[in-house]
C-alpha cells in the first residue's frame, strides 16, 4: 500500500500452507540486512524464478500459517523489497503478522485465499476489506484494518509512524 493509497493491484503468486520464514528468505542469506540483498533471494527455495517474475504491485497468496518459523523480521522485509504490495493468506503466524505491520507491509487474512490462483489479477481495497479477483470475477471480504493500523502501513511502518507523531505531524 503506497502513501495516500487505499488500494493495491497486482498478479498473484500462490503458495500453500506453512510457508515458513526460512523459505521466504533462507537463513544462508541473513548475513546482510540490506533490503535489496534480501529481495534478490526472496522465495528462492520454494519458487526459484520468483524474483525474475515478480513485478512491483504483485501479491503473494498463501494458505494457513503463512510466515511460521523463526521470528526474523527479514522475511517481510524481503517480500516488501521485491515490490510485493500485499500478502493474502488464510492465516498468519502472529510474529510474522506483527513484523509485517511494523515495516509497513500490508497483509490480509482471507478465508477464501484458496480460491485465488497463480496469475490471477487481484485488486484490494484496504478501506473496505474487499479483495476482487478480476480474473475470475470473484469478490472476497476480509476485515479492514483499524484506522491506526492503516496509518502505520501508509507511512511505511511503525518507526515512521512514531516519528511523525513525535513531531506532531500526524494528520
Amino acid at each position: 500500500m503506497s502513501d495516500n493509497s487505499s488500494t493495491a493491484r497486482g498478479y498473484a503468486f500462490k503458495y500453500g500452507d506453512n510457508v515458513d520464514t526460512d523459505v521466504i528468505i533462507p537463513a544462508r542469506y541473513l548475513n546482510a540486512s540490506e533490503a535489496s540483498h534480501l529481495a534478490a533471494h526472496c522465495m528462492e527455495d520454494i519458487d526459484p524464478d520468483f524474483i525474475n517474475k515478480v513485478a512491483p504491485g504483485d501479491i503473494i497468496v498463501g494458505g494457513g500459517n503463512f510466515g511460521c518459523g523463526s521470528s526474523r523480521e527479514h522475511a517481510p522485509l524481503a517480500i516488501a523489497a521485491c515490490g510485493v504490495s500485499c500478502v493474502i493468506a488464510k492465516s498468519f503466524a502472529r510474529i510474522f503478522y506483527r513484523n509485517a505491520i511494523n515495516i509497513g507491509l500490508p497483509i490480509l487474512e482471507c478465508d477464501d485465499a484458496d480460491s485465488i490462483k497463480t496469475g490471477d489479477l487481484i485488486e484490494i481495497n484496504f478501506s473496505t476489506g474487499t479483495i476482487t479477483n478480476q480474473t475470475r470475477g470473484d469478490v472476497y471480504k476480509t476485515q479492514p484494518y483499524p484506522e491506526f493500523m492503516r496509518r502505520i502501513i501508509e507511512v511505511g511502518g511503525l518507526i515512521n509512524y512514531i516519528a511523525i507523531n513525535a513531531m506532531g505531524n500526524e494528520k
